[in-house]
């Protein structure tokens, strides 16, 4: 049987990765995105707004994967609106390929606020034990992530596909204009800090620098999603998806200070948030662009330090099990130090930093 992908979101850190991974595999790919000209040679691009049903229901028309991967989401001012559009979106996905009756899996990525809660409430009130396990059960809080999940549960019954949901900690990984990129943000922090002679400041929290925690590489967990959709012991089941190693932010921060040639600044405990310490930094940014022939002199293509501070301003260690995907087969790991450096070796190589 022709296995066809139609990746939602090929453009972003998690989706650009999959694509790169699909190829490699000799997969036929498809790449769904409001902009899809950036997508790389032998992928067929597909321009939808998925907020629109009509629209996208003719832009995929005449489609007819038999694998969809959906890997992008639309952040919205509050999380009741999150649930309408981001709901809204996967739904009007699934319906508009309807027709076609081509799908025979869809993976879900989605993350550890499925845990740990949405960005209104993030890491407040009960949380579940760590290490996060999928057996633990939804927050009693609205999460766009559940109303996410719940469309593909309610279309999978509607036409019979079989469906994952892949829960990923922070990606590590390379896009520009993403909503939440922490790797790519470290990186041009540093490198203005280099550039400046400010200090190399770690932004979090005492626990997040003490505690242990872990990572997703978008390699990873492109390599994780085409798994579960070719294992039958994976079909309809939800996943963790981290590299499979731990480290605490105090170890981790000299690794990255040395990478940029930096001395750290030392720890003392308390926050300073990347969002106040960067607040005015798009001047310096375009003035570092110029000095060094970069490809993108607007800092906020880049950066998310509000996303960067939710993760290292937590207030507790967060490790995530994954016994569920090694017991089915899937063995692959990939330190999280090797991550980083691999994504600012490639940035440099794109002239995206000095």
């Amino acid at each position: 049987m022709t296995q066809q992908a139609l990746v939602v979101g090929a453009t972003g850190i998690v989706g650009g990765a999959l694509v790169a991974h699909l190829l490699e595999a000799g997969w036929a790919v498809q790449g769904l995105a409001r902009r899809p000209d950036a997508l790389p040679p032998g992928v067929q691009g597909v321009a939808a707004d998925l907020s629109d049903a009509q629209a996208t229901r003719a832009a995929l028309a005449g489609l007819a994967p038999s694998h969809v991967f959906i890997t992008t989401w639309s952040r919205q001012a509050n999380e009741a609106e999150n649930i309408r559009v981001n709901a809204a979106m996967v739904r009007n996905l699934l319906d508009g390929l309807q027709p076609a009756g081509s799908v025979r899996h869809v993976g879900l990525v989605t993350g550890l606020k499925h845990y740990l809660g949405p960005f209104e409430a993030y890491a407040q009130g009960a949380l579940p034990q760590t290490p996060f396990r999928e057996s633990q059960p939804r927050l009693d809080i609205e999460n766009f992530y559940y109303a996410q999940e719940d469309e593909v549960f309610a279309a999978a019954a509607r036409d019979g596909f079989h469906w994952s949901v892949h829960r990923p900690h922070t990606v590590i990984g390379a896009a520009v204009g993403n909503a939440m990129n922490m790797g790519t943000t470290l990186a041009v922090y540093a490198s203005l800090c280099k550039a400046t002679g400010r200090p190399f400041r770690f932004p979090g929290s005492s626990a997040q620098w003490e505690g242990l925690t872990d990572m997703t590489d978008a390699r990873q967990l492109a390599k994780h999603l085409l798994w579960a959709a070719t294992t039958p012991a994976a079909a309809d089941e939800a996943f963790n998806v981290v590299n499979g190693d731990v480290f605490r932010w105090r170890w981790m921060w000299g690794r990255i200070a040395e990478w940029f040639e930096l001395e750290p600044a030392p720890f003392d405990g308390t926050l300073q948030p990347l969002e106040q310490q960067m607040a005015d930094d798009d001047t310096a940014w375009t003035t570092l662009a110029a000095a060094h022939g970069l490809v993108e002199s607007d800092i906020q293509r880049l950066v998310s330090p509000w996303h960067t501070d939710a993760d290292l301003g937590r207030p507790l260690e967060v490790v995530t099990d994954m016994s569920k995907s090694r017991r089915l087969g899937f063995l692959d790991y990939q330190p999280s130090d090797d991550a980083f450096f691999d994504l600012f070796a490639s940035l440099r190589a794109q002239r995206l930093i000095p």
